[in-house]
């Protein structure tokens, strides 16, 4: 029996009150959005399915309707357990206006959660999330009023705190891959990650539910390569072709971005001369040579693009939440992915790396950021962005690093050579009297000894035990006016408050040089 059909066959497969996790990343990337597009249609002519629960560890959409945002129909959902918001607008909406539950936990959680139900474990025990909004004595990762239900606990083991995630039941997973034999093996070879593709099906058939894979291409059975199938068919009920599949909403196909071709550094274009370059190469200064790091999304992306500007890209390995080992990663939409990756492992793996304490150091951007060293990232101005990976780097890494504008908005600077000036204010403050939500707890970092810093484009903060301290200033600028009276609150001053480095205002390469890795830290 054949388990080729169409998608909107396929979309038959899911039922009233069911639970579907959607397995992909931002931008589109490994979106099986042709079965998601059929799914929100039978509901649009049918009525059915009713009352689901959603559950997508990435965010997955393009923020104009694709990706989650396909389901987001008031009656279709009922519940959505998103790792990442940002990328879905419409179900943002449905969350704020109250229509449906709304909740979010950490990107590796959910990656975790995934193998736990495949496992039949009784779920997550972790320390990722406590001291954030995720703990339950703060928000227990709820995101609106209508959330009601605890997904989170806390529980002491052996004299240490740890937070618990129960495991829950899967009745369908919708993933993606490259190919199909018609057994239903699937490959992914023309992917730009892995994901959790292989423990999403896992955890729905050993649910007794059912696994529906979007694919590019159909081969004959035996004609795989076995040491290519990621999803062995016996986990697989429904196999749907989309000969149309892109690598992403931003690219249709780029085999640098799956690992088929390596390209030159000199094919990465540099930065202009702007103030996320500023950030970028300001944050470059807290590299080691011999790191291995995690770059956020958005403006910590700019980091390796300096890098490779300063032909010091193979001094510090990058690493991606998605599962990339080295090379530098992509940017925009396209954030996920890497060029002249060195590995590519399931997102699971990665996350198991990230939160035993495998990072040196990670760059992260922010939103908010209040006088005790908290960050906000994932809610903030009526909006619902989420949280991603960012709590299981940032609290997993041994040095952390968060980047952003010392204000939010639009802002006309000049770069003065050496400096900057600011001619035209951003709208709104960014370091604030309190965080609307607590993403990163300065006092769980200062209790695990994590140093950390906070790069602007005008000022560089570092988190001490009273607060935030403001260590470095731009030339060119009034500290009073364009940055203490830019802030809502006032940071202690240090006492040898230095000047920015004049290289990161300048047109040319900075020279840089990184620093070896500090006594002690060595790998053999």
């Amino acid at each position: 029996m054949t388990k080729v059909m169409s998608a909107t066959e396929a979309a038959h497969l899911v039922r009233d009150g069911d639970t579907v996790l959607v397995d992909g990343s931002g931008g589109g990337v490994n979106e099986p959005g042709l079965v998601l597009l059929a799914l929100a249609d039978r509901f649009l002519r049918e009525s059915h399915p009713t009352r689901l629960t959603i559950v997508h560890p990435s965010g997955i959409g393009d923020g104009q309707g694709g990706g989650i945002d396909y389901l987001a129909h008031p009656g279709l959902v009922s519940r959505v357990i998103g790792g990442h918001w940002n990328w879905c607008s419409r179900m943002q909406a449905l969350a704020t206006s109250e229509q449906i539950e709304a909740y979010c936990l950490p990107q590796g959680v959910i990656s975790h959660l995934f193998r736990a139900i495949a496992g039949g474990k009784p779920g997550v025990f972790t320390h990722v999330g406590l001291g954030t909004f995720v703990d339950p004595r703060i928000d227990g990762g709820r995101l609106n009023a209508k959330a009601k239900d605890q997904l989170v606990e806390t529980i002491e083991i052996r004299g240490r705190e740890y937070l618990f995630y129960p495991s829950f039941k899967v009745d369908v997973a919708i993933i993606r891959g490259t190919t199909a034999d018609a057994f239903g093996n699937i490959t992914m070879e023309g992917e730009g990650l892995y994901a959790e593709t292989l423990a999403a099906a896992q955890a729905a058939r050993n649910s007794g539910g059912r696994v529906i894979a979007q694919v590019k291409t159909l081969v004959k059975a035996g004609e795989l390569d076995p040491r290519i199938v990621k999803v062995p068919g016996t986990v697989v009920d429904a196999v749907v072709v989309n000969p149309d599949q892109r690598l992403s909403f931003l690219t249709q196909q780029d085999p640098s971005l799956t690992g088929a071709l390596r390209v030159s550094s000199t094919d990465i274009p540099a930065l202009p001369l702007n103030e996320r370059k500023i950030i970028a190469r300001r944050a470059a200064f807290e590299l080691h040579s011999g790191d291995v790091a995690n770059l956020g999304y958005g403006m910590p992306d700019g980091v390796a693009t300096v890098l490779a500007e300063e032909g010091l890209s193979d001094h510090v390995t990058f690493t991606l939440e998605q599962g990339h080992y080295g090379g530098v990663p992509a940017t925009g939409a396209d954030f996920g992915m890497a060029r002249n990756q060195m590995a590519m492992i399931d997102a699971g793996a990665q996350f198991d790396f990230y939160d035993g304490g495998g990072l040196d150091v990670a760059v992260l951007s922010f939103a908010q950021v209040d006088p005790k060293g908290n960050v906000n990232v994932s809610k903030f101005g009526g909006r619902i962005a989420g949280i991603g990976g960012f709590v299981n780097i940032a609290q997993g890494a041994k040095r952390v690093v968060f980047v952003g504008t010392l204000r939010a908005g639009k802002q006309t600077v000049s770069i003065t050579g050496d400096g900057i000036s600011v001619q035209h204010e951003a709208k709104s403050p960014k370091f604030v009297s309190a965080v609307e939500q607590i993403s990163f707890g300065g006092a769980y970092a200062l209790q695990r000894e994590v140093p950390v810093t906070y790069v602007t484009e005008r000022a560089v903060f570092e988190l001490a035990e009273d607060g935030l301290v403001l260590t470095e200033v731009a030339a060119g600028l009034d500290l009073e006016r364009d940055v203490l009276q830019q802030m809502e609150f006032r940071p202690r001053i240090a006492a040898a408050l230095k000047t920015m480095d004049a290289r990161l205002f300048a047109t040319m390469p900075m020279g840089l040089q990184l620093a070896p890795r500090p006594a002690g830290t060595e790998r053999y």
